[in-house]
């Protein structure tokens, strides 16, 4: 096969499908406009790249072994929900992890990191206006939790968000909004992405470490999340949008995203015009 119909074909991607939900599908439109490529799923075994996503316990269940295959797969992004054994490193490349947490609990050296999903504001042609609203996006688990149902009821302020809806309207949601409140660790990413404050609200029996894990890597400070009764008072002193005080970080985050996404799998000149001229 020549280069340019190595490149032309999709990047073949692991992203988790198993429950809808916007920050997973985030995976698949940030690697096709930063690539200028397609993107296909894949199981992990079968990938090119994984990105989006804490699913480095699953890519460790698919690689603690070497597996018989052309190329190793790309971790660009991914992180931990725990930790886990390191005998799968020898057999994925590692372009960059999410956070430090997921850096230190698998003895990676590095100071560059970063989750996908801050390149969302990427995806459009200009920012949403804002409105004045507030945006309550829960984890997906907490969809149907009669505590977020009663919150959102008893607050006309709050916009509630279902993160399984389609990907680019919640994204187009949360960016216009005023304030996110958020358990979905998406829903504070893309905020951040658009530079809207943010208030993390507990996610139920989920794991913290993928938030703190994310936090870390743009210099947030994030201590414990609100609870869903803590949230009217929150209302009531909400300031005025300003400029995040870690803005800084998410833009070096961006930068380490660019600079580290594998170049193999990026489009070459010829054949990102013929998926150009293929999509028109």
């Amino acid at each position: 096969m020549n280069s340019t119909a190595k490149h032309s074909a999709p990047i073949k991607l692991f992203w988790w499908k198993a429950v809808p939900n916007f920050g997973d599908v985030l995976s698949s439109l940030v690697v096709a406009k930063v690539s200028a490529r397609a993107v296909t799923h894949a199981g992990p075994k079968g990938c090119d790249l994984v990105a989006v996503g804490s699913l480095l316990q699953i890519m460790r269940r698919n690689f603690s072994q070497a597996v018989e295959r052309s190329a190793k797969p790309v971790v660009w992004g991914a992180g931990l929900l725990h930790s886990v054994p390191k005998d799968f490193l020898p057999n994925v490349e590692i372009a960059l992890v999410r956070g430090p947490v997921t850096a230190a609990l698998l003895g990676l050296n590095t100071r560059k990191f970063g989750d996908p999903g801050l390149l969302v504001s990427d995806l459009f042609d200009r920012v949403p206006a804002a409105q004045d609203r507030i945006a309550l996006v829960p984890h997906h688990s907490q969809v149907d939790d009669p505590a977020i149902k009663a919150l959102a009821a008893s607050e006309p302020a709050l916009d509630l968000i279902d993160p399984k809806d389609d990907a680019l309207e919640v994204c187009r949601r949360i960016a216009s909004s005023r304030h996110v409140i958020a358990s979905s660790l998406h829903g504070l990413i893309v905020a951040d992405a658009f530079g809207v404050p943010s208030t993390w609200l507990s996610p139920g029996e989920q794991s913290h470490l993928k938030y703190h894990d994310y936090a870390a890597s743009v210099g947030r400070p994030l201590t414990s999340p609100i609870e869903p009764q803590e949230v009217p008072a929150v209302l009531s002193a909400l300031k005025d949008r300003t400029r995040l005080t870690y803005d800084e970080g998410i833009e070096r985050a961006r930068a380490d995203l660019i600079e580290t996404f594998p170049a193999h799998l990026r489009a070459t000149p010829d054949s990102s015009r013929a998926t150009a001229a293929g999509q028109r």
